[in-house]
């Protein structure tokens, strides 16, 4: 009995330490996905845990204020702020908060990319004007009573795929430069295609070395559609903000179609860009009944040069680009600026109240019965970019543009002008052709990676070609507190100073 009792306690304390010892055994833990560099796209690259793709988070804060103007990157133009009185912001902030996202995998095809930018952007208030008008025709006040709140905003500047040289999507125009029309400004300067992406679908074909070719079919909508003006519907009220006429244009049907041909390499780069532009007019009349003009195509083409590592400095850069457009105005006036300029100013014209400059910027103008004229621009712009050591900056810049319209679309024009604004040179002495130029200087200060500083100031001119000393007469324009009274038409200009802090990440 003792020995079986000895013998089953003997047998329990050996189970009991082999599950001890059991229990002591390391266990096998699950596989850890860690974060790992991707570098076959450059920096920042990161292989998504689990997957063969790669991705990379950037983007930047900024924020700005912009000194004698009512709009971030423009000048006084037109509205309150060309007036020029009261109502005019001295000043203008803007904050903004972006977000880039870029995937890419290797493929048999080549690479397969999406990438997505997004930015949240809080722009100041600004007021505008507005007035009552009592019941025996007297104004009873103008002020600035209605106002334009603080708003903040969700943009959308980029949304595409691309996969075995197709672009799908959002993406830059294959017709603007990788400068844009920013070759060393902030400001918003005419002279090339613009910066603004667009809806497309475009292929590019890479013969190495840097050279490509790239073929695309873009949304005209909004960023490369400028007026389609039925100068019948011309009214005083228009004409006197520089809109020469009813905004006539029809629905979407045809894409704008773009080539380009660039030279990438490491002395700089050359491109050239042509791009074709239907303009479609609605109808003459409020009813299809009424008729219309037919379709007439546009076109716009450009030639840009960067060479970089000049002599005057390590990094130092040149950037020039010169644009030619035939009802395609936008290719040269790019949808960030206005098309409807109305800048006051003094006048020594006895009997006018003050100048005023005039301008607008069409695609083309018709009058009800006739066929579309199309109106021609072309222009240029360029900066000098120089860097004074690692943590310091500058950049000398300028515009220069021109529109020019055809002797039967000035006909048409300035008929509108001697009948609506009563112009004292008449037909004779008018002339809606003008030039619009920028020059301007801007400077970095880059205390630590990633951070600037920069201060630009611009100086703009509006030269318009009405004869020396005409004069016209405007109705009461109570939004800009402007009275009925007859203005001297005269070249205007705007000084505009931004200051800008950055981060970027």
């Amino acid at each position: 009995m003792k020995f079986m009792n000895g013998l089953i306690l003997g047998s329990a304390a050996m189970f009991a330490g082999a599950g001890a010892q059991a229990a002591d055994l390391p266990v096998k833990a699950k596989p850890i996905e860690y974060v790992k560099i991707c570098s076959l796209y450059g920096a920042g690259f990161y292989y998504i845990p689990g997957t063969d793709t790669c991705i990379k988070i950037g983007g930047y804060l900024r924020a700005d204020a912009v000194l004698g103007s009512n709009a971030d990157f423009d000048a006084a133009s037109g509205g309150v702020a060309g007036a020029q009185n009261r109502l005019s912001n001295y000043y203008t902030g803007q904050s903004r908060s972006d977000l880039r996202i870029d995937t890419r995998t290797a493929t048999e095809y080549g690479v397969l990319r999406s990438f997505a930018e997004v930015a949240f952007t809080w722009r100041s208030g600004t007021y505008s004007g507005t007035g009552t008008t009592a019941v025996n025709g007297a104004t009873a006040y103008t002020s600035s009573l209605t106002s334009t709140p603080a708003v903040g905003g969700l943009n959308v500047f980029y949304a595409f795929i691309q996969f075995a040289g197709f672009t799908f999507g959002k993406a830059e125009s294959q017709f603007r430069t990788p400068w844009g029309q920013y070759p060393g400004n902030n400001l918003e300067m005419p002279g090339s295609g613009g910066w603004d992406p667009v809806n497309q679908i475009s292929y590019t074909a890479d013969f190495g070395q840097g050279i490509t070719a790239a073929f695309s079919a873009q949304d005209q909508v909004a960023n490369y559609q400028s007026n389609i003006w039925n100068v019948s519907g011309a009214t005083a009220a228009g004409m006197a903000t520089g809109v020469y006429g009813a905004n006539d244009i029809g629905g979407s049907r045809a894409p704008d179609l773009v080539a380009r041909v660039r030279v990438d390499q490491a002395w700089g780069l050359f491109q050239a860009s042509f791009a074709a532009h239907d303009n479609h007019p609605a109808y003459y009349g409020a009813s299809e009944v009424t008729g219309s003009p037919g379709d007439k195509w546009g076109w716009a083409g450009q030639l840009a040069l960067s060479v970089k590592n000049i002599p005057t400095g390590p990094g130092d850069s040149i950037a020039v680009t010169g644009v030619y457009t035939n009802g395609a105005s936008r290719y040269n006036f790019q949808d960030y600026m206005s098309t409807a300029y109305a800048m006051y100013g003094g006048t020594g014209v006895a009997g006018a109240y003050q100048s005023l400059g005039l301008a607008g910027v069409s695609d083309s103008v018709f009058v009800t019965g006739s066929g579309q004229e199309l109106t021609r621009t072309y222009g240029f712009n360029g900066a000098f970019n120089h860097n004074w050591n690692e943590y310091w900056s500058s950049a000398l810049f300028g515009a220069w543009a021109a529109v020019r319209y055809n002797s039967t679309a000035k006909g048409y024009i300035c008929g509108a002008f001697v009948a609506n604004l009563a112009l004292s040179s008449g037909v004779g002495g008018c002339n809606p052709d003008f030039n619009y130029g920028v020059v301007g200087l801007q400077t970095n200060w880059t205390p630590v990676k990633n951070l600037a500083f920069t201060a630009e100031l611009a100086y703009v001119m509006l030269d318009q070609k009405y004869a020396a000393g005409s004069t016209v007469t405007l109705p009461l324009q109570s939004g800009i507190a402007k009275p009925a009274a007859t203005y001297e038409l005269k070249d205007q200009n705007s000084l505009v100073l931004l200051l800008r802090a950055q981060r970027n990440f």
